[in-house]
């Protein structure tokens, strides 16, 4: 463990780098990760916050414009997904900003969301603030829960001594139930708000 920790101490710049690029398309299980490495003091919670933020607000804003000034073109490759394209424009008629928040948890709604607001006729400026916002909410909240979690693992840590396979498969357990339980939860909430069985 103390191996990894100082590689991306030492290489710290790649870790972040890894943060923002893996940010712009959702992110999730990128900051939650980040967020453990700064409980342990391998990385810097305030500048993942901040990256991760930035670069959730970018990709989003990059799908909305891609919608919205290349409709025609785009349109035909979401021809599978017509029937999603709609309940995210209905999600988003009935709920507003609060979609735009609760996608960022959502695996598959994160890049159909931006896409059916921007297919639609929303004020850019409005979608910008709102999508700043939630990006910053977003990253805010994932990185608090994995910092805190970050003690939990550093006791797993210690308790299982100096082997790096036993920790590791010990992070990714906890951050695959982590990402479990968001998914389940949001199926749930998002069955039960649109009232379509599944």
């Amino acid at each position: 463990m103390q191996e990894i920790l100082d590689t991306l101490a030492n290489n710290s710049t790649w870790a972040y780098a890894l943060l923002f690029v893996y940010s712009l398309g959702g992110g999730m299980v990128a900051i939650l990760a980040a967020a453990l490495l700064c409980a342990s003091g391998a990385l810097d919670i305030y500048l993942c916050v901040i990256i991760a933020s930035v670069a959730n607000f970018l990709g989003d804003e990059g799908l909305y414009y891609f919608a919205k000034f290349n409709r025609k073109q785009a349109l035909p490759y979401f021809a599978k997904h017509r029937r999603k394209l709609a309940l995210a424009q209905i999600l988003f008629r009935r709920y507003g900003a609060w979609i735009i928040l609760f996608k960022k948890y959502i695996y598959g709604l994160k890049t159909l969301v931006p896409i059916a607001i921007g297919f639609s006729k929303f004020n850019d400026i409005k979608f910008c603030v709102i999508n700043a916002i939630c990006a910053i909410i977003w990253a805010l909240s994932l990185g608090l829960i994995g910092f805190f979690t970050g003690d939990l693992v550093n006791l797993i840590s210690e308790k299982i001594g100096a082997n790096n396979s036993l920790f590791l498969l010990a992070l990714l357990a906890i951050l695959g139930l982590i990402w479990l339980y968001f998914s389940k939860a949001s199926k749930k909430s998002i069955k039960a708000k649109k009232g379509i069985k599944a």
